[in-house]
């Protein structure tokens, strides 16, 4: 499976590893990946480090799950993008919804 989880000790913080493409073929991993965790959840990091590809599919998750952790209060990181995958999420204006590091 191309997603990981990882939770903190402290329960509140859940990290969601891809690997390689994300898009419409991982949508019900990733949902699973958030939606079935605990409510002590408080911070999510989306670690892009081993992705390789992203679409307008994955733009919409990463919508989805905003929503889901709380819209505007939202604690959500994306971390490790590469080139390619920094250059979409900076076209879609994510950095104004997402901290992108």
């Amino acid at each position: 499976m191309p997603i990981h989880t990882h939770r903190s000790e402290d329960g509140q913080t859940l990290t969601i590893k891809i690997e390689g493409r994300f898009d419409f073929s991982t949508h019900q991993a990733f949902r699973d990946a958030y939606e079935h965790g605990d409510e002590k959840v408080t911070t999510f990091i989306v670690d892009l480090s081993d992705t390789t590809y992203l679409d307008s599919s994955a733009l919409g998750m990463l919508l989805l799950l905003r929503d889901y952790a709380g819209g505007d209060n939202a604690r959500i990181r994306i971390e490790n993008c590469n080139n390619d995958v920094r250059r979409i999420l900076s076209i879609s204006n994510f950095e104004q919804l997402f901290a992108i590091r």
